[in-house]
């Protein structure tokens, strides 16, 4: 999400070899494969209790939360940690797609877990993604957190253009196939200045070698970029939604990093969508908040989670 360095003239700082197979879950936690009518989505699952899903960011997959997962389970949570389409170890379909089609596959994946419903954590393009989810199917989500990002329609356009000040790595992103094109070969390069920016020290070595296979998989990197090829009728798409249903009726958490994306843009983004909004900040974290200070994180979720929402859902329009 954030905007990215400029390439260095020097190699990155090295990680360990791309490792072969996917990293081991955590202690209590699987892997796990779900056909959603013909999309196979990669998770990991642990835990018992109330659902909650966790949706990772851009250049990301579920090792994005794997520091957190053991910690918000102790809460007494069943955490899953799917990889969205075109990420990690789940399917990357030919084409575009919006983030419509990447809810569609999220509401269907909970069901097909045996869930009726879920809390839902979104970050990054993730946060996107969890937005137009709980717009879609607000009975699927009991509460909504959505961190470092802004949200399209409310608020991202501005920061798409490289004109008024915005970034220029949407713009590049969203050319999926010309991206992929121009950073084939050059994964670790490109790849690794966001890595080093977004991240207060969370993210390992090992964690860095598990991102570099997935992204060095066939057809990876534009399978990443796609999140950002349909941000503009994403945009359409909310704004319309907004229009025809309403406010989203769940309560909504807002949080970002001390050293992350400032909140503001994602607030009143949030404010556009929602009327029952906290919002927070973790110490000590960058973008990558949930592995740079896992602990305070799975607190102040479970503390959103269990006592702050539950009493304040309002009916479904």
């Amino acid at each position: 999400m954030p905007s990215p360095p400029v390439p260095p003239s020097v190699p990155p700082v090295p990680v360990a070899p791309p490792p072969v197979a996917p990293m081991a879950a955590p202690p209590g936690f699987r892997h796990g494969d779900t056909d959603v009518d013909g999309v196979r989505l990669h998770h990991v699952t642990g835990g018992d209790g109330p659902a909650v899903v966790l949706l990772h960011g851009w250049p990301f997959t579920w090792i994005e939360w794997r520091a957190l997962l053991p910690q918000l389970a102790a809460h007494g949570f069943t955490v899953i940690a799917p990889d969205l389409r075109g990420s990690g170890d789940s399917a990357i379909p030919a084409g575009h797609w919006d983030k419509r089609a990447e809810a569609d596959d999220l509401h269907r994946l909970l069901r097909r877990l045996g869930h009726d419903e879920a809390y839902v954590v979104g970050t990054d393009v993730g946060a996107m993604t969890a937005y137009t989810w709980a717009a879609a199917y607000p009975d699927d989500v009991r509460a909504l957190v959505l961190a470092e990002s802004a949200l399209p329609g409310h608020g991202l356009e501005e920061l798409m253009n490289p004109a008024t000040g915005g970034h220029w790595h949407f713009g590049f992103h969203a050319r999926s196939e010309l991206a992929a094109m121009l950073t084939e070969g050059r994964e670790e390069r490109y790849l690794d200045g966001y890595w080093s920016m977004m991240s207060c020290g969370g993210l390992t070595r090992a964690d860095r070698a598990e991102l570099l296979r997935a992204y060095t998989a066939p057809d990876a990197m534009r399978g990443g970029f796609e999140h950002y090829a349909s941000l503009v009728e994403d945009g359409r798409a909310a704004r319309a939604a907004r229009a025809a249903t309403g406010p989203l009726p769940m309560p909504v958490l807002v949080l970002n990093g001390e050293h992350g994306l400032p909140q503001g843009v994602l607030l009143d983004g949030a404010r556009a969508v929602a009327t029952d909004i906290r919002a927070d900040t973790v110490p000590g974290a960058g973008h990558t908040f949930a592995a740079d200070n896992p602990r305070w994180t799975a607190d102040r979720l479970a503390r959103f989670l269990t006592a702050e929402a539950a009493p304040h859902r309002a009916p479904v329009p």
